[in-house]
């Protein structure tokens, strides 16, 4: 089952799609996705992560029919802390 990623906001518009797909393998991080999806175009600053809309960071595990998203602040700031109590709304 392929991993799902999802882009919003400028992201979408600078990769030019709002979801795409990639195959998962073995210790396969969040990083790993964005350098595959992005085909080697830096994540920009304050890019907030989410795997499985839990806040997540670039060094996270991502696994089989997980979904990771990727989007800018909404009102600038920087990304929040994560907890894994915290649920993304989208």
């Amino acid at each position: 089952m392929p991993i799902t990623v999802k882009f919003f906001a400028s992201l979408r518009e600078r990769l030019g799609r709002s979801e795409d797909r990639v195959q998962a393998a073995p210790g396969i991080t969040v990083q790993d996705v964005w350098t595959r999806v992005s085909h080697g175009l830096p994540l920009p600053a304050n890019i907030l992560i989410a795997v499985n809309q839990d806040y997540a960071t670039l060094a996270a595990p991502v696994h089989d029919g997980d979904e990771v998203a990727f989007f800018p602040p909404i009102t600038g700031g920087s990304a929040p802390r994560c907890h894994s109590s915290q649920k993304m709304l989208f």
